[in-house]
């Protein structure tokens, strides 16, 4: 069992016989009466998000998670296709099931899928990827002495903020978790 005390953004949890995973989350303490978890939770079979708040210490099932390699091959229409690169068995996920994550997948990239009890959740990205600069505003002579940014569109579509110097055809490396520049790949 997991208490509301345990609660972290990410994590995933059984409400009412449906699995839920914890976008947001605030522990609230008021002058009078018992504290309590004010939560958003999005269902993670059918990306439908809500508020619930609950009872400070409440418990809920613990949801263990699988986590298996698997290799990002193609997008067909609505759906994204990817491979298990030890039994070669191909699987389909929507861009519900992926979210944010859909603009940092890059064909034939190595992912990491969540399953929960048999059932596929999920993807997990890895923290941090290489992408090329297709399109960005050039950098002006003068403009990097406050070290500003620009906006740069990457390979997959992600739009990213990117200092003066950085130019079309650079790849840089970019932090998925927040959507940042780090450096040059």
């Amino acid at each position: 069992m997991i208490s509301t005390n345990e609660l972290k953004n990410g994590i995933t949890i059984e409400v009412d016989g449906a699995l839920y995973q914890v976008v947001e989350f605030l522990h609230v303490k008021p002058g009078k009466g018992a504290a309590f978890v004010r939560t958003k939770l999005k269902n993670v079979e059918t990306g439908n998000t809500m508020e619930k708040t609950f009872r400070a210490g409440e418990k809920f099932p613990k949801v263990t998670l699988e986590k298996k390699e698997m290799q990002y091959l193609y997008k067909a229409d609505k759906d994204y296709i990817f491979m298990d690169n030890t039994t070669y068995d191909q699987i389909t996920l929507s861009e519900d099931q992926i979210g944010d994550g859909i603009k940092y997948l890059k064909e034939n990239m190595i992912i990491q899928t969540l399953e929960c009890k048999g059932k596929l959740i999920g993807i997990d990205l890895p923290n941090f990827v290489e992408l090329q600069v297709v399109d960005t505003p050039p950098g002006e002579k003068g403009n990097t002495a406050q070290g500003g940014t620009k906006p740069a569109t990457l390979e997959t579509g992600a739009v990213v903020n990117v200092p003066f110097f950085i130019n079309n055809g650079e790849m840089i490396r970019v932090d998925t978790r927040t959507n940042s520049y780090l450096d040059r790949a």
